[in-house]
């Protein structure tokens, strides 16, 4: 806990002068976003988000939407998108390391376990109005938020970069003229410790303010290995961010933010699940192929979290960035730019076969990213007949990835077997031992937008909000790999037997797409309180460019035609009823929707004359339907709660030549037909609900509450294999604390209160020899926190 002790003196250092500072007189409000007229005297506990880039009512917004407070979310003391996900269900999150990382709403987003450097998100990821490109940038720590929207749907109109599933748009608390800071402290089980501090204040008179936010978080890892005697997958998390708020004129304010991260854990590996039965001879599955090498895994019960893998593990990611809001308030309207930078740096070190076999020696996949973005945008004040927002947005990324992949003594038998060609020429073990390839990819996208969005007041009680946007993006690329090492040889069964493993290839393309999406809503409020609505969207998510190698045609060459994936479309219909009842004590909200994707984004198997190989292209047709509702009942005596579910009914339409099944695969590549089948990724039913009760005693509160989630059964494949499918599962949290009305607070959590097994992802071992190696979610842990408050 050194760390620890040297950040809090650093957050103390930094609150004397900020607070030396502090000025009694009340600071003039500076103009935001342009805002709507909200009327918060008929309802003082009201949600505001900012889902259509203006400051509106969460219950007067026509889309579906989840809004979690960072209030509620300190309460619960969740400090990442991974638990998130237990609090709002239509949000699924998926990571085996931060490179590998998706987002998933409504059963859409990326295909499921896809890592692929040139394909864009399809759920889009903001913080303060900034767009992140990387899926990276959900895996890090949340740090003073103010508010997480979670929006459902296809984004095409207003947000930065088009996305065809829905975006998390996350806001941090702003820079304060009045002296604020909060200081937080967390110990528990498996040396879990947390320190969280922040402090917001004048610094010149009251024109310009400052804030500083520091966390750092650390805990062991929940699975052991018995190499090296280590706990692995832990945690090891820093984050700062720094704000200043410059209230140039009375209409004029500047917001500049930078921030830094870094995670650097021992991690990331997974543990012995299952063996499968493949339809490969019985010499080559797993069983045979373990007791040829009289390998026995660690355990062969996944709840036991031990591993044997005998690689370096390491997930160094580094996540950056700076931006600068302008806001000027022009009595109508506010014109509002953003403009920002953002940079991501992975340095990752991988034992890829799971195993202390010598099959993959090392495997690792280095990136640097860079990314530069502008938004300009005019949106009208107030509440007019009609209100507008109309804009234009450029983005430009550069990304740098490198792969190195070496095999080992024992990868020759495993991989390709004793023989090899018609003609069964002996394969010598240590044929690819040595084997390597290195690989560099180099791409850029640049991106550019118009939009335009209006709200047709007709009536006090009926609004049609059309919007349009317009969208040009140009991506290149260029990629090259080569091979060596292995064993020397002339002979060409064996020379061929190497290239199966792995070919040299380089490749340039270059392409460009543009599209013109938008929505149409239509809403009425039949009576005070309650919204109906209905909607129409039509998303995009921009087209990619294969950076991983391509399958090769009958010449032996690079297939070219595969190399860029197309844009992903889809339609999607909804109709929506948001009510509040008993003086807004009751919160009811209600959606049911339908969304069509024309070219999704996949992971498929070539059915050429070529080598067969997996590759990244679009799949015809699939479809996401459902229902959700979100309940939420406001303290009465001291009693609150909610219940939240969504229904997702996700499939391949048509997906022909889709990746087989482990169950399915045979000694050569084959292509199968998954029409009709479930998306991977998506559970059917996903559920959560709590409650808080809480009671004055002396000078604060003393409360008690209780989080629990439930998660159906989804396949972790996006082939559908019996084999990978992980079981539903229900997690219970349970806490207890003390709050003062002095500002501190201590409260006691414990997550998985029933400890309960279960598996977050599963996957199939290089080969498919039929091991699934998989991995488990977070066995029952308790903590403590200590917090502290003033000002505001």
């Amino acid at each position: 806990m050194t760390k620890n002790a040297v950040f809090l003196s650093l957050l103390l250092s930094t609150a004397y002068p900020v607070i030396g500072h502090a000025q009694a007189a009340d600071q003039p409000a500076a103009p935001q976003q342009a805002q709507s007229a909200i009327d918060v005297d008929n309802d003082p506990g009201a949600i505001v988000v900012t889902a259509r880039r203006r400051e509106e009512r969460a219950q007067d917004v026509p889309i579906a939407l989840s809004v979690l407070s960072g209030v509620s979310l300190a309460q619960q003391a969740t400090f990442s998108l991974a638990q998130i996900t237990q609090l709002a269900p239509t949000l699924q999150f998926t990571s085996s390391n931060p490179r590998n990382t998706s987002l998933n709403i409504r059963g859409l987003g990326v295909s499921y376990g896809l890592a692929n450097d040139g394909l864009e998100q399809g759920v889009g990821f903001y913080v303060d109005g900034v767009y992140n490109s990387r899926p990276a940038a959900a895996s890090f720590d949340l740090l003073d938020v103010e508010r997480v929207e979670i929006l459902r749907g296809p984004q095409g109109t207003l947000f930065g970069k088009n996305t065809t599933a829905g975006a998390i748009n996350i806001t941090t608390a702003a820079p304060s003229f009045t002296p604020e800071g909060q200081f937080e402290g967390s110990v528990g089980t498996h040396s879990f410790g947390q320190i969280k501090g922040s402090v917001s204040g004048p610094l010149v008179g009251d024109s310009v303010a400052g804030r500083l936010s520091v966390g750092y978080t650390t805990r062991d890892g929940f699975v052991k290995s018995t190499k090296t005697g280590r706990n692995t997958n832990d945690l090891d998390n820093f984050v700062v961010r720094g704000q200043l708020l410059w209230n140039a004129t009375p209409t004029l304010n500047f917001r500049l933010s930078g921030d830094y991260n870094l995670q650097n854990p021992d991690c990331c590996t997974q543990v012995f699940v299952r063996a499968g039965t493949t339809l490969k001879p019985a010499s080559r599955q797993y069983a045979a192929l373990a007791a040829h090498y009289n390998y026995t895994p660690a355990s062969f019960d996944y709840t036991d979290r031990v591993a044997d893998v005998d690689g370096r593990l390491n997930a160094r990611s580094e996540l950056g960035g700076a931006s600068l809001t302008g806001n000027l308030d022009l009595g109508q309207a506010t014109l509002t730019s953003i403009t920002a930078w953002r940079f991501w740096n992975w340095a990752p070190a991988n034992d890829r076969d799971y195993t202390s076999l010598d099959i993959v020696r090392q495997s690792a996949n280095p990136v640097q990213q860079n990314q530069y973005s502008q938004e300009i945008r005019l949106s009208s004040n107030g509440k007019n007949t009609i209100d507008y927002t109309i804009g234009a947005y450029a983005y430009y990324q550069k990304l740098k990835g490198q792969n190195v992949t070496e095999w080992g003594a024992q990868g020759a038998y495993w991989l390709i077997g004793p023989t090899t060609g018609a003609n069964a020429t002996p394969v010598p073990e240590n044929l690819i031992d040595g084997y390597i390839t290195t690989s560099e990819a180099v791409s850029t996208t640049q991106s550019y937008a118009g939009f335009a969005q209006a709200t047709w007041n007709i009536s006090p009680t009926l609004h049609f909000t059309p919007g349009v946007r317009y969208t040009y993006e140009k991506k290149d690329a260029d990629y090259a790999a080569v091979v060596g090492g292995g064993l020397a040889t002339t002979n060409a069964a064996l020379l061929a037997a190497k290239l199966s493993i792995f070919r040299p290839q380089a490749y340039s393309v270059a392409f460009n797409s543009s599209a013109v999406t938008g929505d149409a809503n239509i809403s009425w409020q039949p009576v005070q309180n309650v919204l109906v609505y209905g909607s129409y969207a039509r998303g995009f998510k921009s087209g990619g460019i294969n950076l991983a190698g391509l399958p090769f045609n009958a010449a032996n060459n690079p297939a070219l035609n595969r190399a860029v994936v197309s844009p992903e479309k889809n339609q999607t219909y909804e109709l929506g009823l948001k009510t509040q009842w008993f003086r807004h004590l009751l919160t009811a909200n209600f959606a049911i929707f339908r969304t069509d994707v024309k070219d999704f984004q996949a992971n498929v198997v070539d059915t050429g004359p070529g080598a067969l190989r997996g590759y990244i292209a679009n799949v015809e047709k699939v479809r996401s339907q459902g229902a959700e509702f979100d309940i939420s009942v406001s303290p009465i005596n001291g009693l609150s709660g909610y219940f939240r579910g969504a229904y997702t009914d996700a499939k391949y339409i048509s997906f022909t030549n889709a990746p087989c099944p482990l169950e399915l695969i045979a000694n050569t590549t084959a292509s199968c037909n998954l029409s009709g089948q479930d998306l991977p990724g998506s559970s059917k039913w996903a559920l959560s609900a709590g409650s808080e009760y809480r009671r004055p005693v002396r000078d604060g509160s003393a409360y008690i509450g209780v989080d629990a989630n439930y998660r159906s059964s989804f396949y972790a494949d996006s082939s559908d294999s019996k084999y990978l499918k992980i079981d539903g599962y229900a997690l219970v949290n349970a806490r207890i604390g003390y709050a003062s009305d002095k500002g501190w607070e201590v409260f006691a959590l414990v997550r998985n209160v029933l400890n309960k097994n279960y598996l977050q992802l599963l996957t199939p071992q290089t080969g498919n020899s039929g091991l699934v190696s998989g991995l488990p979610g977070d066995p029952r842990t308790f903590q403590v926190t200590a917090r502290y408050r003033f000002g505001g």
